[in-house]
């Protein structure tokens, strides 16, 4: 046989190298693709479950604005409704407190008729008539109708100190009491529930 010969026949172990090397470049060829292919597969799987979730968070904070703002509206309507019964309550605190301040008034006012038909009658008598008894019984009178309103009469002994809350000093005086003591009441005082309402005029010891 020829040299030619020789040089044209194949050599197995060259073709047996040569399929191989085509049969991984194929199997390379196809891993490729398909691993390119998982890789995108679990990134869109990814992106839906990651929009999946967003969506039902944001779905999550809706209903919870919606739940806000009902809770809202129903603590407004509350509070609009307390404060029109609060109004109502002043409009009916401050009527009734007129009624009793009114009715208070007419009681006082009905008792002290009884005074005034007293000295009524004290000056329907003669003129040469002694009047004082009739007068000292509407003074009583008088002094009972201010007792049950819890008024109580000023009316300070001589030689005693002057208290500046319940002593108003008019002048300083000759006494035989001593200096910046009373020395004689000119006008009687009042006061009621420990409140002085009109302060007893006095005049004051200068000691000489």
């Amino acid at each position: 046989m020829s040299e030619e010969a020789d040089a044209g026949r194949d050599d197995p172990e060259d073709a047996t190298t040569a399929a191989g090397d085509a049969t991984g470049a194929d199997a390379a060829e196809s891993t490729g693709r398909d691993g390119d292919d998982v890789i995108e597969t679990a990134l869109a799987d990814e992106a839906a479950q990651y929009d999946d979730a967003l969506a039902a968070e944001v779905a999550a904070l809706e209903r919870e604005a919606v739940e806000s703002a009902d809770r809202i509206e129903e603590l407004e309507s509350s509070l609009r409704r307390t404060k029109a019964d609060f109004q109502n309550y002043k409009k009916r605190a401050k009527k009734r407190q007129e009624q009793e301040k009114a009715r208070a008034t007419e009681s006082l006012v009905t008792r002290l008729t009884e005074v005034r038909d007293n000295l009524v009658r004290a000056l329907d008598q003669d003129e040469d008539a002694d009047i004082r008894p009739g007068v000292e019984s509407t003074l009583e009178t008088f002094d009972r109708v201010l007792a049950e309103e819890n008024v109580e009469v000023i009316d300070p002994e001589p030689g005693q100190a002057v208290d500046p809350e319940r002593h108003e000093v008019m002048m300083r005086a000759d006494s035989e009491h001593p200096a910046g003591t009373i020395a004689s009441v000119y006008k009687q005082g009042y006061e009621m529930a420990d409140k002085v309402i009109e302060a007893a005029q006095v005049t004051v010891s200068d000691g000489e």
